[in-house]
This record gives structure tokens, sequence and C-alpha cells, in this order.
């Protein structure tokens, strides 16, 4: 993709736009040529350096600040979420999640674990009560999910929850949170769990 990163000049500070479509070797490519371009602006001073516009995971974000480093000593900021949880969120957004990278976690959580994961995150145990799990994209549980679970924490409405049982009060998926009134529904064995519209649905 030929102008996959835009730059633009302001008062205070050059922002740096990548593409939402492009991909991270596009934009290296496309960053790499525009570099020479964006040192001359460098001359006198050293204006801080702001990059929006497509959400990048953590080690992106490094190679796109090394990438500029490298070229010019200056300060580089990213205006998008630099970790998981709801108040890092800046905006929401959807992409392909059907590959993702994964972390597996062999074994149950105790009470009072957490585990965070910057893609999907497939836990080959329980997750027990007063226990969390938290991924960018799915989680997969291949026991019971009895603690607090949120999948697409930066934003993204298309990841899923799945898990042998769900036995929790609780679920999140992007920012649509679902109470569970174990009293009154049963619990879900083999479930699966989605946003449909503005609602997480458990089959």
């Amino acid at each position: 993709m030929k102008n996959c990163v835009s730059i633009n000049l302001k008062k205070d500070e050059i922002v740096i736009k990548l593409s939402d479509i492009a991909e991270q070797a596009e934009i290296v490519e496309d960053l790499t040529k525009k570099l020479n371009e964006l040192k001359k602006l460098y001359k006198d001073e050293k204006t801080p350096i702001m990059v929006t516009g497509k959400i990048l995971k953590n080690k992106e974000m490094d190679e796109i600040q090394n990438l500029i480093k490298n070229k010019i000593d200056v300060e580089i900021d990213f205006d998008m979420p630099k970790g998981l949880g709801l108040h890092n969120i800046k905006k929401a957004f959807e992409k392909e999640i059907a590959l993702s990278e994964t972390k597996f976690h062999r074994g149950s959580l105790r009470s009072g674990q957490k585990i965070e994961a910057e893609g999907s995150l497939v836990i080959i145990g329980d997750v027990n009560s007063g226990a969390e799990v938290m991924a960018a994209d799915n989680i997969i549980i291949l026991g019971a999910l009895r603690g607090l679970a949120h999948a697409g924490a930066k934003g993204n409405k298309q990841a899923i929850i799945a898990a042998g049982l769900v036995d929790t009060v609780q679920i999140r998926i992007a920012n649509v949170l679902k109470e569970i009134d174990r009293d009154e529904e049963p619990m879900h064995k083999q479930a699966y769990v989605s946003v449909v519209g503005e609602e997480i649905i458990i089959e």
C-alpha cells in the first residue's frame, strides 16, 4: 500500500498518521522512505512527534519508535491505548481476529491471580472465583470460568470468550458488560460468548 503514512507539521508537534488498514510491514516500509523527508524538519529544534491512526500492539509501537529514533533523536508519543483495561481505551476499533497472537497458561487461576495478554489468551485449566483474565482479543478457557473475563479489552467487539463452563457473575467484551444472576440464569456448558448489537449473548 502506497502512502499509508502521512506526516503533518503542526505548531507544537509533528503528527505521523498511520492508515488503519495498512499492515505493519507496509507502514515500516513507507515510514522508512519518508524519514529522510522528516529529518529535514529537525535542523533547528526538537519538535515532538505524535503517532496516531491505526491502533498498534506494543511490539509494533516499539518497532516504529526505534525506526524513528535511529534517524532522529526526538520525543515520540502514541495517541492510542498503551495498556489493557477500559480506562486506557480512547476509541473502539474492529479488526480481523481469526489470526491472533496467542498466550497459553497451563494450570488453574486462584483467587487474586490476574493474567493479561496483548493478543488472545488460552487458559488450560479453570479461572476460579476472584481471579481475572483479560485479553486484547479472544479468551478461551478449557475449564470453568468462575472469575472475571474481559475479552477485546482495547475495544474490539469482534472478540469472543469460550469456556467449558460459565459460572460467573460478570463477563465483559470491549465496553459491553453483562451481569449474570446465578439464581435466574443457568450455568452454561461449552459456552460461546459474543457481542450481538450492543448486547452480550451466551450460547
